[in-house]
């Protein structure tokens, strides 16, 4: 059996001399900032902790995010919980569940400390056998916008039909709860994109799905569309562009098919399958400036060195899913 690691994340981040090749002029008056950041995150004290195993990690509070976006002017996000990272294997503490509730509660409360601007989405891993209950939980409660993020802590093999069920399951809830998906992919193939065309898609045919993908190829790799994400990213797109009945409800959060290294060709490659997707369905996300990411303020102007045309830019910075309106 063949693994096809998969987890859905998020923001196109590119450093600004990597695509100077690749770029259009620049534009003849400012861009505005977009509307709404998709992708971002806070840290309780707790997980921070728990994640500072192998480097120190510091919370992150809606104050933080706040002030981040305040910089870049961007007026609303999307808080999604980390509640997921207590599923990794390594670690399993013996309160996994309650720590997950913990985490997804404290996330729901510094968003709830800027209505107008954050809204918490909480998250789980959908393999747990929790999984259903959490996501049920978080569907009852006001304080969580209408979505939850599926973030499998351990990676998923799709092609392994016991796992590919206990996402099917999840989706099933979801969708008979009005809940849109965030779904996070780990470095997926093109053989895993078409799995979740397959057999994940059908299961969430009412609501909105933000599939990301996170682990680019590293810097310097002469990636092409063969290696990870853009393998993936070709076969949504190519969905797309034939109009897949499928693919109706997909979003497309770029957070992660542009970071610091894409040559001018990959860039290139880029945009053309998101021209392909739709700028109409493709959302922007940054994550919050923790570890090796950067802020939101310095992602856009990456994102703005994409080879876009700025109506194609002013789109994307348009583009606000229905759980942030």
């Amino acid at each position: 059996m063949r693994r096809v690691p998969v987890l859905l994340s998020a923001a196109v981040m590119l450093a600004l001399s990597n695509l100077a090749q690749a770029a259009p002029a620049a534009p003849s008056t400012p861009m505005r900032a977009p509307v709404a950041d998709h992708h971002q995150y806070v840290y309780s004290p707790a997980v921070a902790a728990f994640l500072s195993s192998s480097a120190p990690l510091q919370p992150v509070t809606a104050q933080d995010l706040i002030a981040q976006l305040d910089a870049a002017g961007i007026e609303r996000a999307a808080v999604l919980s980390v509640a997921w990272v207590y599923g990794r294997p390594a670690q399993l503490p013996d309160d996994e569940y309650d720590r997950v509730r913990a985490e997804n509660d404290w996330a729901a409360r510094q968003a709830g400390e800027y209505p107008g601007r954050l809204v918490a989405l909480c998250s789980v891993d959908p393999l747990k056998d929790y999984a259903l209950a959490e996501l049920a939980r978080c569907a009852a409660s006001p304080e969580f916008g209408r979505g939850i993020k599926l973030h499998p802590a351990a990676g998923v093999r799709l092609d392994d039909p016991a796992q590919m069920a206990r996402v099917q399951r999840v989706f099933r809830s979801a969708n008979a709860r009005g809940m849109a998906i965030v779904l996070q992919l780990r470095g997926t193939s093109a053989e895993g994109a078409h799995l979740l065309i397959d057999q994940l898609l059908p299961f969430a045919p009412d609501v909105p799905v933000q599939v990301a993908y996170a682990e680019p190829p590293p810097a310097g790799a002469r990636a092409g569309e063969g290696a990870t994400p853009l393998a993936a990213l070709a076969v949504l797109a190519e969905a797309a562009a034939r109009q897949d009945p499928r693919m109706r409800q997909v979003w497309l959060d770029a957070s992660s098919f542009a970071r610091p290294g894409l040559s001018p060709a990959d860039a290139r490659r880029v945009v053309r399958r998101l021209r392909q997707v739709g700028m109409e369905r493709v959302l922007y996300g940054s994550e919050t400036a923790v570890g090796l990411e950067v802020p939101p303020r310095d992602a856009w102007a990456a994102f703005r060195s994409l080879p876009l045309t700025d109506a194609e830019a002013a789109r994307v910075a348009n583009n606000v899913m229905p759980y942030l309106r």
